[in-house]
Order: structure tokens, then sequence, then C-alpha cells
């Protein structure tokens, strides 16, 4: 590992790509993902490949594959996008204060290739009552029986 790596409380490689890697790596997402992941921007509501998978395993980063959510923490919010009450690990997501389209939200980010993927709001179910709301388009669905 090179000197300025970081791992995880769970044992995840934290250390952001190279502009070489992530080139690489970016060359490999559609013209959606990029657009999502890249330049911080939202798919429409209800449209999301991902937003009725029920099944169980990990959500990762389309980026840079970083896991950022069980299955199990996924729940239905109603609001269009697949919506999860915890994160992976919490080092795993960035919260970035965002002032954009005249409203103050906290966006999410992957800790480790900084790409976009969605918002966080309080408004979640208890315990946590936190509610991460995902695009679809910056998320790679990895089942548990692939492992």
């Amino acid at each position: 590992m090179p000197p300025d790596a970081r791992r995880s409380a769970t044992g995840h490689d934290l250390t952001p790509p190279s502009p070489e890697e992530k080139t690489a790596l970016a060359a490999r997402l559609s013209d959606e993902e990029r657009r999502v992941l890249l330049h911080q921007g939202t798919e429409p509501p209800f449209c999301g490949g991902l937003l009725n998978n029920k099944g169980a395993g990990v959500y990762h980063c389309r980026l840079c594959d970083l896991p950022l959510f069980h299955a199990d923490a996924k729940f239905e919010s109603g609001t269009g996008w697949p919506s999860f009450t915890r994160p992976f690990d919490p080092e795993h997501i960035r919260e970035i204060r965002d002032a954009s389209h005249g409203m103050i939200r906290t966006e999410i980010r992957c800790a480790r290739c900084d790409g976009h993927l969605g918002h966080v709001f309080d408004d979640g179910p208890p315990p946590g009552g936190r509610r991460y709301c995902l695009n679809s388009a910056a998320l790679a669905f990895q089942p548990e029986d692939a492992a």
C-alpha cells in the first residue's frame, strides 16, 4: 500500500485513485453514470434500475467498487430513488454541504473516488432517522451469492 493509504474500520482501502486511474475507471461508465457520478447529476425519480431491487447483497460505488450500503439497510421511502438507513461503513461516505438549486442539503460522495452518490436527509425511519437517497446510476449491486 502507498504511504498515504488509509483503511476503513471494515478493512477497505480508501486511497483515492490517481487521476490516470480515475480516467480509466470513468471510461467504463455510460454517459448517464458519468453525468451522475462525475458531474453531480441526478437521475429522474422512479426510473433507476435499482429502485425495486430486493435482493440480498451489497451496493458498491459504480466508479471505484467501494462497498457503500448493505441491502438490509434499504427501505421504500416513496421518493423514487433507492433509499438506505445507514452506510456499509460510515467511513465510506463523505458528506458535503450542498447549497445548489436554492436549497440547503447534504450531498453524499464516495470517500475513495469522490463520486457523487446522492443526498442524505434527516427524515428517515427510526432508530437512526437518516435517509440516504441514492442514484441507481451511481451504484453497482453485488448479490450475496456472487461472493
